[in-house]
């Protein structure tokens, strides 16, 4: 079993209806690894369709360095037949060759853009990762692997697209984004990444939906502007609403100390698991040799 993190939280940091709460950890230690952004954008990792026909669920990914890489849950990779997302965190192995686990977030294109995938400055919303999480939790649990309910996950997108008036030719959760760029720009400008905070917590609106850690501020830093894009994009569609307060930020931290913790097979490295904390909040835990990597809850439903 893993041991359960137990953050210090911060001040909150808030702008229009987004309301950061920047988490702190006395264990905290220098990565091991290295994040898929970097290592798409010097080469060093290379993502590919799985075949010359694709297959949607799943992507090859090439580790061609000497460290491991990690992906993170809900980013997304753009390019190739159609864009998608990480159904969970993985951690590829140096010099390896593997399957990467995901799901597509643009549905109306079925043809190659370019021969490999890119990373991107997109994250899923806590909206779309509550589906990821809880299908692909029922899936690993039920031993199908890291599975996604992509049905689901259309139809988020198709939700997000209309609320926030956006169109796209293919369907494409990436012209969502596009279409509020300059404020999600702006909100991440606002809620600048806090020295040494090694994850965050954030509210939408008066509910906290959402609680990412690392074990290493340094992977929480990289990270915090992708992960703040999915979280603009829930509060732009959330009504006025006072802040959660501190307790109800541990509260939800808590959850990582409750029974329940299943373990899993991992995609990639290290140990995986997964928990349901009642109908409320939906959670996984990958660490490596009984440490955490990354740990994340969202709220059902969220």
């Amino acid at each position: 079993m893993f041991c359960s993190p137990q953050p210090r939280i911060g001040q909150p940091l808030a702008h229009g209806r987004l309301t950061v709460f920047p988490l702190y950890s006395d264990q905290s230690t220098p990565s091991t690894y290295r994040l898929s952004s970097e290592a798409l954008a010097d080469g060093t990792v290379v993502v590919e369709e799985a075949t010359q026909n694709g297959n949607v669920p799943t992507l090859i990914v090439d580790n061609k360095g000497t460290q491991p890489v990690l992906f993170l849950e809900g980013e997304e990779l753009r390019g190739a037949k159609q864009n998608r997302v990480l159904n969970t965190t993985v951690l590829v192995a140096p010099l390896t060759r593997m399957n990467l686990p995901v799901s597509c977030v643009e549905q109306g294109r079925w043809r190659y853009t370019t021969a490999q995938f890119t990373s991107s400055d997109s994250h899923s919303s806590s909206k779309l990762r509550s589906v990821l999480k809880a299908s692909v939790s029922d899936s690993t649990l039920s031993g199908r692997g890291h599975r996604s309910d992509q049905s689901g996950v259309w139809t988020e997108v198709s939700r997000q697209m209309t609320s926030h008036g956006a169109s796209s030719a293919t369907m494409a959760m990436a012209d969502t984004y596009a279409s509020k760029k300059e404020t999600v720009a702006d909100h991440i400008t606002h809620l600048g990444y806090p020295t040494g905070a090694s994850g965050l917590a954030v509210a939408v609106g008066g509910q906290v939906v959402l609680v990412d850690l690392f074990d290493s501020p340094d992977t929480c830093q990289a990270a915090w502007p992708r992960l703040l894009s999915g979280a603009v994009m829930d509060a732009l569609e959330a009504p006025e609403a006072a802040p959660p307060s501190g307790d109800a930020v541990r509260d939800a931290v808590a959850k990582f100390q409750a029974d329940g913790w299943r373990a899993v097979p991992a995609a990639g490295q290290g140990e995986e698991y997964r928990g349901d904390t009642g109908d409320r909040w939906h959670g996984s835990v990958l660490t490596q040799g009984g440490s955490v990597i990354h740990a994340s809850l969202v709220r059902a439903g969220a």
